[in-house]
């Protein structure tokens, strides 16, 4: 088979745990890319916290899905081209639901994390994504307007069980989660793989023609999309058998052997 699109999460998989690309992935990624193939970066990371990766990797010619598939850019016009977002009374519904699960809240306005709450996982947030933190009063008197999405934040345990009951409670959104602490509230229908199939049906890429790789929860639906479904080593333990393949970890290049396997081979 040959491929011709190959997408990556970012965090955790194409990502060593320092937020660094290894000199091993950038080489093979850019061999895959010698070949016609195109990369896509795909994360929950918003659209200004992923650019920099982007231009490293010369990703110009590329396409990039951010915000977990609320939004999609492309780097070669630098305009976005697909974007759907929630609507204020959603972002407000859900505001209502953090009061009371008890868990944090934030959400992104004008480049910037808006949340009414201080924790140790929006400092997460901010370290990874580099935005700045709008700390405000009245997080429903802040959110005036449509958003791309919202993020929940609590403790791994705990948060695990609010994903099954937000799931029971508010059927009609996406929710996914994207670290253990991160759990992802986007529109209905809204998720990697409904962007990457406007994707591809756009480059005229076929469905088994696409490798996709990931490492969590918010990566599942690309995974069981693409003609082959990666998982990097460090996968979340429920995950491991909902997967064509595990590679290396992403502290090991997982990346590049996907590449070296099953695009240059």
């Amino acid at each position: 088979m040959k491929y011709k699109m190959l997408v990556l999460d970012m965090d955790d998989t194409l990502l060593a745990d320092d937020h660094t690309i290894s000199n091993e992935n950038k080489e093979m990624l850019a061999k895959a890319q010698e070949l016609g193939v195109y990369v896509i970066l795909a994360s929950g990371r918003p659209t200004p916290a992923m650019i920099a990766y982007a231009k490293e990797l010369e990703l110009d010619n590329s396409y990039m899905i951010s915000y977990n598939g609320a939004v999609i850019t492309d780097l070669k016009e630098g305009k976005i081209i697909f974007e759907q977002t929630l609507s204020q009374k959603q972002i407000h519904e859900l505001y209502a639901y953090s009061l009371k699960s008890k868990t944090h809240i934030i959400t992104y306005l004008d480049g910037e994390i808006v949340s009414e709450t201080d924790s140790e996982y929006i400092e997460i947030e901010k370290n990874i994504t580099g935005l700045v933190h709008n700390k405000v009063t009245s997080f429903t008197d802040e959110v005036q307007s449509s958003a791309v999405k919202c993020i929940l934040l609590e403790e791994p345990t705990y948060l695990k069980e609010v994903e099954k009951d937000l799931k029971a409670v508010m059927p009609h959104l996406s929710v996914s989660m994207s670290k253990p602490f991160f759990l992802e509230v986007a529109q209905n229908g809204i998720d990697k793989a409904a962007s990457i199939k406007i994707l591809a049906e756009k480059l005229d890429i076929h469905q088994n023609e696409i490798i996709a790789v990931g490492n969590a929860g918010n990566d599942l639906t690309m995974i069981e999309y693409a003609g082959l479904g990666v998982w990097v080593d460090n996968v979340d333990p429920e995950l491991r058998d909902k997967g064509d393949v595990i590679v290396a970890s992403n502290n090991n290049h997982g990346v590049a052997e996907v590449i070296r396997r099953f695009i240059l081979n």
